[in-house]
């Protein structure tokens, strides 16, 4: 369940907490006072999009914090598989945005905003405003009843999905294998020759950094010789040399190290100086009189370096990859001077793997046929409950002419709202009104199957009113019993039904506007009803129509209680 919300420097709201309790949970306000800020934040905080105007202007940075309660223990059990635990039964996401960078947190653990999305996908569930509009894609449906019988398909789809993947890697192997006689004979001849041009370098793995090391050292020899020989006169020769320096240095601490004791540790010090530097003149003597850069070495090393770029610009990147395109090319030949053999193969390979698409596609199909008897009768229960009255819902399954990663089913939801009329497709029937009762009503199913804690609904009463926003009124009352439920709505019909009543208001301070939200008493209830009754004139009328009105909804949520 959602316990808190706070949010600071998004959009129009400074800064705002909200305290969310079990049930129902309304929110209201005049239109622009900030109810989409609401239900934009906690977006963000789940994952969703940045928009670059979010962020209050001058505000040194942006911050939305999500606190849910877990005590749910197989919520508990999916969330330890993820590696992560509940502190004192609370979870806590959070996004702050700096200079239009975000960090996301849970539990004051960054992390990446896949993970939060996955979390999220547990606990929390959110209808936008437009979102009944994706029922109009067909597509769509397929996903709602694969979401409905998750439980009984998840194996199968698995499954499903890695045996399409070999059959299209056979499909696409056999259709590449069509060659005609000639053609056949032009790629046996080209690859014989790649192979016998790689096989005649006789390349070594490493043998190419070694040459480049070696013609770097050949490339600069007279330099390096000049230096070393130079390094070793100034060391080892002649009265000025560092040797004879330190010799005679040595020398002289000798003769007076005996009359002082700290001067024993600087002789020490000298004849291990001395004995080093002996050590590096011999062997720098042996490097010069073992070094020699001849012009024939110099030129072998220059012809098979350049041979190996070649082969490398041609096969590979490295020698590794040279050898493995050479392994491909002989299993390629192979192939192809055994063509009739190879092709039978792959045929039987891909007839295999057809075999197999076909019969996790027919598992798949099965399963969804008979979950979508159910799924479909269970949303025009919910339907009815919504004032779909003579409402007749079903879904309708084709096949397509080709396998998919999903199998091949090609289904749809068809409605018939009218007693004698044919099922049509729901582009062709449902209005915007009616889109949205049916979303709701997918919604409150599909909920049930995934017990989802919290149930989010930004106007959801969209193109509705009279009898209809009533049935509307008492299904969310209903889905709030098991659920948590946060509803923006615009109708009066459904705040009169909340459970906990928040109110969005805009105002202007110190020449900025901003947006609050606070939690309502009831008296003040029975005013934002009237408020949303009456519209700009609220008499003594509109006051008692709304008493009454709130008074009704307690009625009904008793009768409603009662009978659950």
């Amino acid at each position: 369940m959602l316990q808190n919300l706070h949010v600071k420097n998004l959009a129009l709201i400074d800064e705002a907490e909200v305290e969310f309790t079990p049930g129902l949970n309304i929110m209201t306000g005049e239109t622009g006072a900030g109810k989409s800020i609401i239900i934009g934040s906690i977006n963000l905080a789940l994952g969703g999009k940045l928009p670059k105007e979010m962020i209050r202007e001058n505000a040194p940075y942006g911050l939305v914090e999500l606190t849910f309660k877990v005590e749910n223990d197989q919520l508990k059990q999916a969330l330890g598989a993820m590696d992560i635990f509940p502190e004192d039964d609370s979870l806590i996401l959070s996004r702050k945005i700096v200079n239009g960078r975000s960090v996301l947190r849970i539990n004051a653990e960054t992390v990446p905003i896949s993970k939060v999305k996955e979390v999220a996908s547990l606990f929390i569930d959110i209808h936008g405003q437009h979102e009944h509009q994706s029922l109009l894609v067909k597509k769509n449906h397929l996903n709602i009843l694969d979401s409905y019988a998750k439980n009984r398909i998840l194996k199968t789809k698995e499954k499903l999905k890695s045996s399409y993947e070999s059959y299209k890697k056979a499909k696409d192997k056999l259709e590449s294998a069509s060659l005609n006689a000639s053609e056949r004979e032009r790629e046996i001849s080209f690859l014989e020759y790649e192979v016998n041009e790689i096989e005649e370098a006789h390349l070594i793995c490493g043998e190419d950094e070694q040459l480049e090391l070696e013609y770097r050292r050949l490339l600069h020899g007279q330099k390096i010789l000049e230096a070393v020989s130079l390094a070793y006169e100034k060391t080892s020769e002649g009265f000025d040399s560092a040797t004879n320096q330190i010799s005679y240095a040595l020398k002289q601490i000798s003769s007076v190290s005996e009359y002082d004791e700290p001067l024993t540790g600087f002789e020490n010090q000298l004849i291990e100086i001395d004995s080093l530097l002996n050590d590096f003149n011999r062997e720098l003597a042996d490097y010069i009189s073992d070094t020699s850069f001849d012009e024939e070495t110099f030129a072998e090393v220059e012809h098979r370096l350049d041979e190996v770029n070649r082969l490398k610009a041609k096969y590979g990147k490295t020698i590794e990859e040279i050898l493995t395109s050479l392994e491909e090319k002989k299993a390629r030949l192979t192939e192809l001077m055994d063509y009739d053999s190879y092709l039978s193969n792959l045929q039987k390979t891909f007839a295999k793997s057809e075999k197999e698409v076909k019969t996790y596609a027919d598992k798949a199909s099965k399963i969804r046929k008979e979950a979508a008897l159910e799924l479909t009768e269970a949303i025009k229960k919910e339907l009815v409950d919504l004032n779909f009255l003579e409402v007749s819902f079903s879904m309708n399954f084709n096949k397509l002419n080709h396998y998919t990663a999903n199998g091949y089913d090609d289904a749809e939801f068809l409605i018939s709202t009218n007693l004698g009329e044919p099922e049509k497709s729901l582009e062709k029937v449902a209005s915007g009104g009616e889109l949205s009762r049916i979303m709701l009503a997918i919604k409150t199913v599909l909920a049930e199957i995934d017990a989802v804690d919290t149930l989010i609904f930004d106007e959801i009463d969209t193109g509705i009113s009279g009898r209809t926003a009533q049935m509307v009124s008492e299904k969310m009352n209903l889905l709030g019993r098991s659920h948590q439920v946060i509803c923006i709505t615009h109708l009066p019909q459904i705040a009169a039904m909340a459970d906990s009543h928040y109110l969005i208001e805009k105002s202007v301070s110190n020449q900025t506007t901003i947006s609050t939200i606070r939690a309502l008493e009831e008296k003040e209830c029975v005013g934002e009803l009237a408020r949303m009754i009456g519209g700009v004139k609220i008499t003594d009328t509109v006051m008692k129509s709304a008493g009454e009105m709130k008074e009704l909804a307690a009625n009904t949520k008793k009768t409603l209680g009662e009978l659950s």
